[in-house]
């Protein structure tokens, strides 16, 4: 459905610049754009694109003059996210049971709810109200779903898994799986019972194919605002933190606590028991094997402070010609060739 610039700019709350009643009926990069779209640029380069583009307004953050429509923002890339859902809203589903789902008889939803087609929801499990389950999901016994909880295809829950509010959970991801909890005893390896569960606060969303295992006793928490990207384990009685970032193929061993606004890069593997600190930042492929205090940021194999790191791979290079140059002084005071 078309949305006037006008309307756009008050959605975002955001200054026109033009004609407000010119129809926008798509949103599309610059190099893509065609007239009736919508565009931004966050930089001098990106405006550059837009203007040469054949969009017909273009959502900015500088002090641009263009001949299109212009809405201008505090900050084009947040604008961004937001007027995407209004021309790419996501999908509505229509409140009900469907006849192919298989519902204990002890199991609660509430009206409002979808679950779709072949889903499994077991015994005392409760779905709040406006949640989506698309189909083939699996809802162990004495589950708890909040509100606008939306779980993709080919979801599982363990059972007691715990979910807040508006949580989304991406296809293949399997919630509250046992912990890998062994012991020694005479030679083998013997299971020791993991009888937590996990608990995943308000507006989360966890990607494709993670894996959250389930507390030795108490809970693995999930905490409020965090995002997980596809491909990552998250291990037993590991505490996230509030807005936490991490980032695909990264593992947390277990009992690892990690406060708010940590940022785990791609790749990044964290030992068990360490403590990571508020607002601390890990690169990608860092191996990190030591608690890391509040605000730093880590990285290498063992992960080190950033400028110790740094100093460390500055050296590595110089490497060569410092033996070089030892070869030539160990020559010329007739000491033994290095080989």
């Amino acid at each position: 459905m078309p949305i006037t610039a006008a309307e756009i700019a008050q959605l975002l709350q955001g200054e026109l610049v033009g004609d407000g009643s010119v129809l926008l009926n798509d949103f599309a990069p610059a190099d893509r754009a065609q007239s009736g779209d919508l565009t931004f640029a966050e930089n001098a380069d990106y405006f550059a694109r837009a203007e040469q583009s054949m969009a017909s307004a273009i959502i900015v953050d500088g002090t641009f003059a263009s001949r299109k429509v212009l809405i201008r923002v505090a900050n084009a890339r947040i604008a961004f996210a937001k007027v995407m859902a209004v021309f790419f809203p996501e999908p509505v589903f229509p409140a009900g049971i469907h006849p192919t789902a298989v519902l204990a008889s002890s199991a609660r939803v509430d009206p409002s709810a979808h679950v779709g087609p072949y889903c499994v929801i077991g015994e005392k499990v409760e779905i709040g109200p406006k949640s989506v389950l698309q189909s083939g999901d699996h809802v162990g016994a004495n589950c708890r779903l909040g509100e606008e909880v939306k779980l993709f295809p080919g979801v599982t829950l363990y059972p007691r898994t715990e979910i807040g509010n508006r949580v989304h959970i991406h296809s293949g991801t399997v919630v509250g799986s046992d912990g890998f909890g062994y012991v020694q005893d005479d030679g083998i390896h013997r299971k020791v019972p993991q009888i937590g569960n996990v608990i995943i606060q308000d507006d989360v969303e966890i990607g494709a194919n993670v894996t959250i295992d389930r507390g030795a006793l108490g809970p693995t928490l999930i905490g409020k605002g965090s995002k997980i990207d596809n491909l990552v384990q998250i291990a037993h009685n590991v505490v996230l933190g509030d807005h936490c970032l991490v980032i695909s193929q990264a593992g947390i061993a277990g009992s690892t606590q990690l406060g708010n606004h940590v940022c785990l890069a791609g790749q990044v593997g964290l030992a068990g028991h360490l403590t990571i600190g508020d607002r601390a930042s890990v690169a990608a492929q860092s191996g990190v094997m030591h608690n890391i205090p509040a605000g730093e940021k880590w990285f290498g194999y063992p992960a080190q402070p950033d400028g110790q790191a740094k100093r460390q791979m500055i050296a590595l290079h110089h490497l060569p010609e410092l033996l070089r140059r030892v070869a030539a002084l160990e020559k010329k005071i007739g000491g033994k060739k290095r080989k």
